[in-house]
């Protein structure tokens, strides 16, 4: 009989809470049908640039599934050092030279077989193998590495962030001061800044110890890595104090992860989208995280600058800005000033 009264309080407790019911629908429905999306797709076709070969060359290629571009040397090479294509093959003194752009592995292995069946060779026995980025030691880790970094970066940062600014909020210290003749803009800079010499500490460990103690590949410069993981890391955290103002606990702040971060992982790059209709891409390209894994990736995997990189610098900083002035405007709620 007890038992009864305490499952009919829960029951109408949760149903007060129209929040948690909806979301328990919703989020799996939203998480299957990403998964749907990306998963349910054909595989992305090899493509290969092909320089001075042989007729019959082009056509076994293609008829193995490959996607075959005759392109200039100048321009594959190009192609290559900005990952646009998976391989180079080109007959250099009489004896073919395959360059595989390298930084994804899981391609290494579909693209020596389509080739070997191609041509009716061994390919140790006859192509030069070389890597343009990476290396033959790369495995999947090295591949996902940098988006791992980035998505428990923007993750914890997202929940620390926004916990924390809640319970300023719920323990009453926002209104206490808010009542000193601050500007909202201050106290929004002061929270941000004070939170984020803890982000960038946090970043500078993980960047560490996945370099130097887990061994990922890096073959681009550290400092980018670390102004990137920060950028990354201060984006996640003027959203989460943003999404924390319309919490009113810790597990309403939680309820926003299967609809914020969870969407997120899928653009990332954990998970090929390359083969998926241009409108499912193009989701990916109104999220955050989408943008640091990318520079991260190119930073690590295949040494790219900053100024390769202007325009995912550019995002995280439009995002960063933006939501922090959303930040100052979700204030007036609690004082007009």
């Amino acid at each position: 009989m007890n038992a009864g009264i305490v499952a009919r309080r829960i029951f109408r407790q949760f149903l007060r809470d129209k929040r948690s019911v909806a979301l328990m629908i919703l989020a799996p429905i939203l998480v299957l049908t990403l998964l749907w999306l990306v998963l349910d797709t054909d595989e992305r076709a090899v493509e290969i640039a092909v320089i001075e070969a042989p007729e019959s060359v082009y056509e076994r290629l293609a008829s193995g599934g490959m996607e075959v571009r005759a392109l200039p040397e100048s321009e594959a090479q190009e192609a290559l050092n900005e990952a646009e294509i998976d391989a180079l093959l080109r007959w250099d003194e009489n004896r073919p030279l395959l360059m595989l752009e390298g930084s994804d592995p899981t391609n290494h292995s579909a693209i020596r077989t389509a080739i070997q069946q191609a041509m009716g060779v061994n390919l140790r026995d006859v192509v030069n193998v070389q890597y343009w980025h990476g290396s033959e030691d790369m495995n999947i880790f090295h591949y996902t590495g940098p988006v791992l970094v980035g998505f428990f970066i923007f993750f914890f940062v997202f929940i620390v962030g926004g916990v924390s600014f809640l319970r300023e909020r719920t323990g009453g210290t926002l209104e206490r001061v808010l009542t000193t003749p601050i500007h909202r803009y201050e106290l929004v800079g002061g929270y941000l800044l004070g939170f984020g010499i803890f982000t960038v500490i946090q970043s500078l460990i993980i960047v560490l110890f996945s370099i130097y103690l887990l061994d990922m590949y890096m073959a681009g410069s550290l400092w980018r890595v670390i102004f990137i993981t920060v950028l990354l890391a201060l984006t996640a955290l003027s959203l989460g104090t943003l999404l924390s103002a319309y919490a009113k606990n810790e597990f309403q702040m939680f309820q926003f992860i299967p609809l914020v971060i969870v969407p997120q992982v899928f653009f990332s790059g954990l998970f090929p989208i390359e083969g998926l209709a241009g409108w499912i891409q193009a989701i990916g390209k109104f999220m955050p995280l989408t943008y640091g894994a990318e520079a991260l990736r190119g930073i690590m995997l295949r040494n790219e600058h900053l100024g390769e990189l202007q325009w995912q610098v550019f995002m995280l900083l439009a995002f960063f800005v933006l939501f922090t002035l959303l930040n100052v405007k979700v204030l007036k709620r609690y004082r007009r000033l």
